[in-house]
């Protein structure tokens, strides 16, 4: 029970931080070319899939992703929790069949990370909440923002698995 709550721990101070640390971590040229979000949470929910459970994974991302449609504003309820969830369910698909190394990690994140982007912009094409061109959304914002949450992905990839690799409970070798 302790790990959990250093988990949520973790994870509400993370979503705290993200809408204070922008300014601080990107320089003030490129904040008028492109739109860098840091996820921060979501980079530790892929982590939790990589190292815990799926469905552990799913659980937070649908919680957190709910605190980000609901506190942020988001014009509608459920596209970031979904895509959120998703995405970390997505990543727990890859644990145990490869070889899980900080390229492996790296590319699983950056994946993820693309993908939780493309599930939001398609939401909001599909209910016309937006109608900028995906190309345009994809080079100054999906791309930047992937930079960033992969360099902070990178700079805690040995704490949090050293963290999830202690937690009890390991998954079996084979999960349904």
């Amino acid at each position: 029970m302790m790990n959990h709550t250093k988990l949520w721990l973790l994870l509400a101070v993370l979503f705290l931080l993200e809408p204070t640390l922008l300014p601080w971590l990107i320089p003030l040229s490129w904040q008028t070319n492109v739109e860098v979000n840091p996820h921060f949470v979501l980079v530790v929910i892929l982590y939790m899939g990589l190292y815990i459970r799926r469905h552990v994974a799913l659980a937070y991302g649908l919680v957190f992703g709910f605190l980000y449609d609901f506190l942020l504003s988001y014009p509608m309820l459920g596209p970031t929790s979904f895509a959120m969830g998703v995405a970390g369910y997505a990543a727990g698909l890859m644990q145990g069949r490869m070889y899980s190394s900080i390229v492996i990690s790296m590319f699983v994140i950056g994946s993820g990370h693309l993908f939780y982007d493309l599930v939001l912009y398609g939401i909001n094409r599909l209910f016309r909440v937006t109608n900028v061109p995906f190309e345009w959304v994809f080079l100054h914002q999906m791309l930047p923002s992937m930079l960033i949450n992969l360099l902070f992905a990178l700079a805690i990839y040995v704490p949090v698995r050293r963290m999830f690799e202690s937690l009890p409970g390991k998954p079996a070798e084979k999960e349904e």
